[in-house]
């Protein structure tokens, strides 16, 4: 039987997120999801008045093809994929690769080729497109969250399917704050760590771009960051797990990278010299999104969260102009549970264990 709440999450998409409209080239982009899903967002995309392309994509083809990859390959496979995207009004992309690790084996060099080769695409897709991009529930899914699969698809859909709209005054108030501050400064176990804002202007992420969303980012100013991060989340980078990362910054470079992993976090970072600095600087807010799962786009939002990302900065929006094949995105938790902390802006304290304490940014807490 077919699941409306599919065809609520595709009418999202279609006309929230990525609003096309009659005449748009829409790239439906689908990673190892069921056929409803590619059914429902066709529909939707024709019902809008806009012409869907579809590409279906599989982990572990994609996997044994970077395993097996040489430069004059993926010249191609970039050349064309670039084609295609500059032909793209919007780009919807579903991924729900049941092993989210199932890269963990490629080979170092081949998978930082494979990364700088598409990165183009990626860049004209966040900058020239209108772009949503989420994951597709499955068991693996339930398993990292600690919960049934029943659980945790109800819980994947409460929180995709949150109003968003809703909360754009107070995420309006809080880009403000941002576009305003000059120094940043956040507190925690084992965390003490500076930055500049000045000159950047922040965006508001209310479920434009990523499904679930729910945070507004910035970039710090790139020499700018001073002191110490201790990353209370785990996270999975080119297919490894990472846990216990810690970074100490001098005049805006990673002087010092640790974690459960040491030698193969400091492979990442000598990827080229923009992965030692740091891209972008969010604060994350989703309240129906408590726990850690291993899963960037589910962890970035956590309710009482913030993360600080090596690497690339997004071109065009909130650009400190760093640039790396590298975008990481590493995140602390400032809740009691976690430790707690604060964020402040100029000596203004804006958050501290996980709550907002100004009024008017008070709807985003959890």
């Amino acid at each position: 039987m077919h699941d409306p709440r599919i065809d609520a999450l595709s009418r999202q998409l279609v006309r929230y997120s990525t609003q096309v409209k009659k005449g748009d080239f829409v790239w439906i982009d689908l990673f190892d999801v069921p056929a409803a899903v590619g059914q429902s967002l066709v529909r939707e995309v024709s019902a809008a008045g806009g012409t869907p392309m579809v590409r279906l994509n599989d982990a572990v083809i994609t996997r044994e093809q970077m395993i097996h990859a040489d430069e004059r390959q993926y010249d191609l496979i970039a050349k064309n994929n670039l084609a295609l995207m500059k032909q793209t009004d919007c780009y919807i992309a579903v991924r729900g690769s049941h092993n989210i690790t199932e890269a963990a084996d490629v080979p170092p060099e081949k998978m930082k080729m494979v990364m700088k080769k598409l990165r183009p695409v990626q860049n004209w897709r966040v900058g020239r497109t209108r772009w949503v991009v989420l994951r597709w529930p499955n068991p693996s899914m339930a398993q990292q969250a600690g919960m049934s699969t029943q659980a945790f698809e109800d819980f994947y859909f409460r929180v995709c399917l949150l109003d968003y709209a809703a909360l754009l005054p107070a995420m309006n108030a809080l880009k403000k704050l941002m576009d305003k501050a000059g120094e940043v400064h956040i507190t925690g176990p084992g965390t003490d760590l500076r930055f500049s804002l000045k000159g950047l202007q922040s965006i508001v992420c209310g479920g434009n771009h990523n499904i679930p969303d729910g945070e507004v980012f910035s970039a710090p100013v790139r020499d700018s960051v001073e002191g110490v991060i201790s990353y209370n989340a785990p996270s999975i980078y080119q297919g490894i797990a990472f846990d216990s990362v810690r970074l100490e910054f001098h005049k805006g470079r990673i002087v010092k990278a640790t974690a459960n992993n040491t030698e193969a976090i400091n492979r990442i970072f000598d990827s080229d010299k923009g992965a030692r600095s740091v891209g972008e600087f969010a604060i994350g807010f989703n309240r129906e999104i408590k726990e850690p799962m291993r899963d960037i786009l589910f962890d970035e939002k956590i309710a009482g969260s913030f993360h600080f990302t090596p690497g690339q900065a997004y071109e065009g929006v909130a650009d400190n102009g760093n640039r790396s094949q590298v975008h990481w995105d590493l995140v602390n938790i400032q809740r009691p549970e976690y430790g707690g902390g604060e964020i402040r802006f100029d000596g203004q304290l804006i958050r501290k264990d996980g709550m907002f304490v100004l009024p008017e940014l008070k709807a985003l807490n959890y």
